[in-house]
């Protein structure tokens, strides 16, 4: 099985994997909004123009606003990926503690990095013991949330030692209560935001950095002088100004992942966790569901460190829906 197929969204690689699937492919691979957010409208100048200055900060201003950030914590980026990939290179600690299971890119990137890094099932436990820790809060896969007090402890203390608490809020929209946003800026903390996948605009690449003046100096020079896209700044404006539109797409989420879990539990595959934008299942042969839902034209993510295991994005349609129930009957 190639590596391309356990991170989810190769649907191309799985058309040359599975070449007899059923088509249209239902992709459920990845954790991004099936309804994207409609209401963005993209000037010519956008498109035709260097963005400006004037332009990031209209979307640096509507992303702090809607998420609860003091605005000079934040600086914008191409996606939350670039800046999981730069941190290294900027705090550079010795040790870190990574909850496991995670996003797998976390280690990876600090591995490349020359750290020690330990994946562990309990990173905050560790933190007298390590120089940074890494928590992506919901979890990726399984929903995990943390006490925001706990971060919060952990945070006073690692930033007592010169030390880091980064947390990953790729899923915060979700839960804005549970953000630690409104602490952007304060010492020793470093959060990374994503746009694309609670707004369903993954190929936007938007995303945000909070952290204290020192690393966004860093990681600043690191991006160069336009770092976001013409196009991206306006989208990504119009829609963290349209909390309307944020309001109902929970609303609208939590019915989906509530008619999700009813066709999973149906089929005897009880979700154990995940969020609104996905089920973390636990199943007897992962890889045999995941090659039986594949031959249907149905693409669920599979994970290398986990034969139980599989995680479901939320179908689009109720024609998906029934494809699902019908793939997942023996």
């Amino acid at each position: 099985m190639s590596r391309d197929l356990l991170h989810g969204g190769a649907l191309d690689a799985m058309r040359v994997a599975f070449p007899g699937a059923r088509e249209p492919w239902i992709d459920l691979s990845t954790g991004i909004n099936p309804w994207p957010y409609p209401g963005a409208i993209v000037s010519r100048e956008a498109f035709a123009h260097l963005p400006t200055r004037t332009a990031g900060d209209a979307c640096r201003a509507a992303m702090a606003a809607a998420i609860g950030a003091p605005e000079k914590s934040l600086l914008l980026t191409p996606g939350s990926e670039i800046a999981i990939r730069l941190l290294p290179d900027v705090i550079r600690p010795q040790r870190i503690a990574i909850l496991s299971p995670t996003y797998s890119d976390h280690a990876a990137a600090w591995r490349r990095a020359g750290a020690e890094t330990i994946e562990t099932e309990d990173p905050l436990g560790m933190a007298r013991s390590v120089n940074a820790v890494v928590v992506t809060h919901p979890n990726n896969p399984d929903g995990r949330l943390f006490d925001v007090e706990a971060l919060e402890a952990v945070r006073r203390d690692l930033a007592e030692r010169d030390g880091w608490l980064i947390v990953d809020e790729a899923y915060a929209d979700l839960m804005p209560e549970q953000s630690l946003a409104p602490k952007g800026g304060a010492e020793g903390l470093i959060i990374l935001r994503s746009f694309g996948k609670f707004f369903g605009l993954a190929g936007v690449r938007l995303g945000a950095v909070m952290a204290p003046p020192s690393v966004l100096r860093a990681l600043t020079g690191r991006l160069g002088t336009w770092p976001v896209s013409g196009p991206a700044l306006e989208i990504g404006t119009q829609a963290y100004l349209d909390t309307a539109w944020q309001r109902q797409m929970r609303k609208t989420l939590s019915s989906a992942t509530a008619r999700l879990n009813h066709i999973l539990a149906s089929k005897g595959m009880k979700p154990i966790g995940g969020t609104d934008l996905y089920r973390y299942v636990e199943v007897a042969n992962a890889y045999s569901v995941f090659e039986q839902l594949a031959k249907a034209g149905i693409y669920v993510r599979r994970f290398e460190w986990s034969q139980a295991h599989l995680r479901f994005g939320l179908p689009e349609t109720t024609e998906a829906e029934n494809r699902l129930k019908a793939a997942l009957t023996p």
